[in-house]
């Protein structure tokens, strides 16, 4: 039975990191203990083990989802800016990739190393800005690999995609439909081509249940974010599923459900979900000596959740 079964926290309890972070969308942990979290002022904010911030790169259009090599450097997807970057330790930064087939990339979501440091990076929707996808109900989204070969598409016509992650064999990639509110999982061949995707886990996370970013622990469980119920859930191997946390607001996640569905949401309509004491989660990650300590990122704090989980995490890969 997985250690993870029946853990619960009261979100008022839950402990925070970090001080006026702005959009802090995605977090990477380093061994020495050192957080980098996207930020809305530059690219990232380091966070030293003392407390100490710096804000590093400049404005690209909201900095996401990010992933670290094995120098240190950052990888890092600009949602709106629709680029991927790298950021250098020292501030120095470059774009990676802006276009693939000719054409711009759109809204990218979010960047993935894996152990053959294949960077695997997910497109939430082509359109600019990416908020005409949630409400016109768009399947455009795709994931691009980028190996010794270049840059190709490797899947496509997807709802906003979001995180994607390789599991512990690497023979599967998981990547989240947010809108549908469901995780899918695509063979991964040799040459880095995806077979064809299964629905992995539940439908849904309940009304308003948006996925958004996951970590796989030691156990090979999978922990998601829940934006708009501002709260997080386990997926277990069997497709079981259980919520560790929620703070959500049931109208308001009612009236958004349909307003989606009508094609009249507006984003106004997501910032009306934020909890009382979660606002908006985003991203889950582990991190510590012993990998057991969890930050997790937002779309509206100030701060970094962070709690202690009952197992490790799945070590990535600049921490292997």
């Amino acid at each position: 039975m997985s250690s993870v079964r029946g853990f619960t926290l009261d979100p008022a309890r839950i402990e925070h990191v970090g001080q006026g972070l702005v959009r802090p969308e995605c977090v990477i942990a380093e061994a020495d203990g050192t957080l980098w979290t996207s930020d809305a002022r530059g690219i990232a904010m380091r966070i030293d083990p003392d407390g100490r911030q710096a804000t590093l790169g400049p404005d690209v259009g909201e900095p996401n989802g990010m992933a670290m090599d094995r120098q240190g450097n950052l990888i890092v997807a600009a949602l709106s800016g629709g680029k991927v970057y790298k950021l250098h330790r020292d501030g120095r930064s470059e774009v990676l990739l802006d276009s693939i087939d000719g054409m711009p990339l759109g809204a990218v979501n979010f960047c993935f190393i894996d152990s053959r440091d294949r960077l695997w990076i997910s497109v939430l929707t082509r359109q600019l800005p990416w908020w005409l996808a949630v409400a016109g109900d768009i399947r455009d989204g795709y994931i691009v690999l980028v190996d010794e070969k270049g840059p190709r598409i490797v899947a496509d016509n997807l709802s906003m995609t979001n995180e994607v992650r390789l599991d512990a064999d690497e023979k599967f990639l998981y990547a989240v439909e947010t809108i549908p509110g469901r995780l899918l999982r695509f063979p991964v061949r040799d040459d880095g081509s995806l077979g064809d995707p299964e629905q992995f886990g539940p439908d849904n996370l309940g009304i308003g249940g948006y996925m958004d970013g996951f970590a796989f622990d030691a156990e090979g469980n999978i922990w998601v974010a829940a934006v708009c119920r501002n709260g997080l859930s386990v997926i277990f191997p069997d497709g079981s599923h259980q919520t560790v946390f929620e703070d959500p607001r049931p109208e308001v996640l009612e009236a958004m459900t349909l307003k989606q569905k009508s094609g009249t949401i507006e984003p106004m309509d997501l910032g009306a979900c934020a909890g009382d004491t979660v606002q908006l989660p985003t991203s889950i990650t582990f991190g510590g000596p012993d990998l057991r300590t969890c930050y997790m990122g937002s779309l509206a704090m100030p701060r970094l959740l962070t709690f202690r989980a009952p197992v490790a995490g799945l070590p990535l890969a600049h921490l292997r």
